[in-house]
């Protein structure tokens, strides 16, 4: 595996140039900059555990040493960061409060279901480093990618609500200066308006009398993070299991996005080879955060953000980034402090962050031009959206079988998109996807 080469004279970089993922700067540079996307991640990770209730310095732990497993794949060639993906707080949610009476209060089988996405991501990784991505391109079409996203997010928007409800004021304060810090400032601090929401929001409800330190008080300073551990063997695991399969494409999605962006901002094709790679890292990465009770990663877009502003996609940096992490995991006492977040101003933020995730899907459908004067396309969001939103679900009350609105939307895309495009092209009858099947785009990681 390659190491780094120096960049120049190690302290700045030439105008037009960029630090490619094989060279570095010196090592305070490089530190300074693993530092600032560790800041830049911060804000994302640390959400999905303490809304799906999973502990902090766990998933803090895995999304560190899920980083590392990735540059160690990727063989130091492809810089990303591995932090907790949204795509799986709906189908947590979903799977803890249907196995609430179970094992772990549910995370059992949650955990057992972030397993299985990895693996299957990890599986499919291979195919596609085997026989290349095209096939996804086909599968994944702009269109069908963009209704998925979308559809996860607004399928959140009753759990927002909830939330919400808990505390209106700290809720309508939080969400007013996140909106406000976005577009008041420019660069890095208006990518991070989240995590500085919810810094402002934290401040206004200690204001109001909303927050309890009592666990922060107990908890230790130094100290190993909290383990659980994925339940297999209980009836309703298998139930809940389906709710995540459909993750798996939003994973891939974003990966491939992700590979694609830094290989167009470096100007290097080759790096496209490394799709397959980050498939399988990725898978891994899930797979291990969920087997010891970590939240399920992604590539993370924030990242981007901070290797577009700075010019720098050394891998070095990624790496002080994930050992960083893995030395903030080791402290109790801060994992306390996060969870003691309160429920208004989870509520001021998820009203915006769950909208947003769901922009993310309907931007897809505006950067590739997805016609939807075309039936096909007009019904495969359509009926997907609404399924979402309005919370669908079978249920068999003898066998105790459920599938979540997340599940049947998908499924309902899948088959209305490519059955539909089978039947019009049979027919002739100009119902169907016009457009180029085209990869999804440079999607990176949840939105910041």
């Amino acid at each position: 595996m390659p190491l780094w080469t120096l960049h120049g004279n190690g302290r700045t970089v030439e105008p037009g140039a960029v630090v490619r993922p094989e060279e570095r700067l010196n090592w305070p540079a490089t530190i300074a900059i693993g530092v600032q996307h560790v800041i830049a991640m911060f804000g994302a990770t640390f959400l999905v555990p303490i809304l799906t209730g999973f502990p902090v310095p766990t998933t803090l732990l895995f999304s560190g040493v899920g980083t590392i497993l990735f540059l160690l794949v990727t063989r130091n060639k492809l810089p990303s960061y591995l932090g907790s993906s949204f795509a799986f707080i709906a189908p947590v949610t979903a799977a803890t409060a249907a196995n609430a009476s179970g094992a772990n209060d549910g995370m059992g089988a949650a955990l057992a279901g972030i397993v299985a996405v990895g693996v299957l991501l990890a599986l499919i990784g291979v195919v596609v480093h085997t026989v290349g991505v095209k096939w996804v391109d086909r599968f994944l079409p702009p269109v069908l990618a963009g209704t998925i996203v979308a559809l996860i997010g607004f399928n959140l928007a009753g759990a927002a609500h909830g939330n919400f409800s808990a505390s209106p004021v700290t809720a309508t304060f939080t969400l007013a200066v996140t909106i406000l810090f976005a577009v008041l400032f420019r660069g890095f601090l208006g990518r991070i308006s989240i995590f500085l929401g919810v810094i402002a929001g934290y401040i206004f409800a200690g204001v109001r009398g909303e927050l309890d330190f009592a666990k922060v008080e107990e908890a230790a300073w130094v100290g190993l993070p909290t383990f659980h551990f994925p339940d297999f063997a209980s009836p309703g695991t298998w139930t809940a299991m389906a709710m995540f399969l459909p993750v798996v494409l939003v994973l891939i999605a974003e990966n491939v996005g992700h590979v694609r962006g830094v290989a167009t901002m470096v100007e290097d094709p080759e790096i496209n080879k490394q799709t397959g790679k980050a498939l399988i890292a990725d898978g891994v990465s899930t797979s291990l955060a969920g087997f010891f009770g970590g939240s399920g990663t992604t590539t993370y877009g924030e990242n981007i953000g901070v290797m577009a502003s700075t010019r720098v996609y050394s891998t070095a940096a990624y790496w002080v980034a994930g050992i960083a992490a893995i030395l903030l995991s080791m402290s109790p006492k801060f994992g306390a402090i996060i969870n003691s977040v309160p429920a208004g101003v989870l509520g001021g933020i998820t009203t915006a962050l769950y909208g947003l995730i769901g922009v993310i899907g309907i931007k897809i459908w505006v950067d590739a031009k997805v016609d939807f004067s075309r039936p096909v396309n007009q019904y495969t969001a359509a009926v997907a959206l609404i399924i979402a939103v309005g919370g669908f679900m079978i249920k068999d009350e003898a066998s105790g079988f459920e599938l979540g609105g997340i599940v049947i939307a998908t499924l309902a895309a899948i088959v209305i998109y490519h059955g539909g495009n089978l039947i019009a092209r049979a027919r002739k009858t100009g119902a169907d996807d016009p457009k180029p099947l085209e990869a999804v785009g440079p999607l990176g990681g949840d939105p910041a």
